[in-house]
């Protein structure tokens, strides 16, 4: 029975390293391209929601990152992990999108420059959320999320990466192609900022910040394929 047939092999997919996936998509089969999706798809949209600061836009993002990708697969190699390749193209992808609104990136000088006003507000901020502190874990995500929004463009970028996503400095590094002191730096100081308002309350919330659910990935997983049913690979 053909669905039978293409559950097993979704099944299989599934399974698999992402070398292989990555050997079998750029092979043409689309149930490895999209394990690779289902497997990825969160630390993409987290990574394009962190430079773009809006969900919608997050997941256009993710969707032509994909697109790009499959296109690509052929010229991937194995020096690198896949879930880097992926994100470097997301976030290229996001930041070619700012650039095209012609939004102001903060550079890292200016935002340290005025870090002490900053911080002024952060407290100000912060006597209005204490009410919250005692609220569902839902609603300090919600709180959590908010502050992360409120972050500095290059901090925040480098703490949705690092601290959200636990990726290593060194593949931050070369997402953001940033020296890998410019992340521990910004990371640093994004921490300290999001302690003055948080305090501990980060720790518990900062795993569920920007929750990838199923609807959202079953979502952009049916738009890729739709639009790869209609394009042709470049092998």
């Amino acid at each position: 029975m053909p669905h039978t047939h293409t559950s097993a092999r979704s099944a299989v997919a599934a399974d698999a390293s992402d070398l292989e996936l990555a050997f079998r998509s750029a092979g043409g089969d689309a149930l490895a391209f999209e394990a690779i999706m289902r497997r990825h798809n969160r630390l993409l949209f987290r990574t394009a929601r962190a430079i773009l600061k809006s969900d919608t836009d997050a997941e256009d993002v993710v969707q032509q990152a994909y697109l790009r990708a499959w296109q690509a697969l052929g010229d991937f190699r194995a020096d690198a992990k896949l879930s880097t390749w992926l994100v470097r193209i997301a976030a290229n992808e996001a930041l070619g999108q700012l650039r095209r609104r012609q939004l102001k990136v903060v550079p890292l000088e200016s935002a340290m420059a005025s870090t002490e006003h900053m911080d002024d507000e952060w407290q100000q901020d912060d006597r209005d959320l204490r009410p919250e502190r005692t609220a569902m874990r839902a609603e300090l995500r919600r709180i959590m999320e908010a502050r992360i929004d409120m972050l500095p463009d290059n901090f925040r970028r480098v703490f949705m990466l690092r601290g959200v996503e636990e990726l290593s400095v060194e593949e931050v590094s070369q997402i953001l192609d940033i020296p890998e002191a410019t992340v521990r730096t910004r990371f640093f100081r994004a921490r300290s900022m999001l302690r003055e308002g948080l305090s501990q309350d980060m720790d518990m919330a900062v795993g569920d910040a920007f929750n990838f659910d199923g609807e959202r990935c079953n979502r952009i997983v049916l738009s890729v394929r739709a639009l790869l049913s209609g394009r042709p690979q470049n092998t």
